[in-house]
């Protein structure tokens, strides 16, 4: 059975950056803590031409154990908040499922 990735890159509304990268850290750390199916997950900050940190986006790397994992996830009763308190910041959301062999 596969292992599954989820990329999810975020638009940030000007001025939220600071408040959904500490919102997410704490959905990443919760979710590795939480999720014995989850492998990994990575919080990626994109870079501009200059090096310089793009606080206009943030990207996920997330790693599952299959795709039972993924479902665990999404029912994880965590994500509605997560959800809720993503929403006022964002200004945009791509997510795309990965089959990771």
């Amino acid at each position: 059975m596969s292992r599954i990735a989820i990329m999810v890159e975020f638009g940030i509304k000007p001025g939220s950056w600071a408040a959904f990268d500490a919102h997410i850290r704490a959905h990443a750390q919760a979710t590795l803590r939480e999720e014995p199916g989850c492998e990994r997950f990575d919080v990626l900050q994109p870079l501009g031409e200059d090096g310089a940190p793009d606080h206009s986006r943030i990207m996920l790397c997330e790693v599952y154990r299959d795709m039972a994992a993924v479902e665990a996830h999404r029912a994880n009763p965590r994500m509605k908040l997560v959800g809720e308190g993503s929403k006022p910041l964002l200004a945009s959301r791509t997510l795309t499922l990965c089959r990771l062999d």
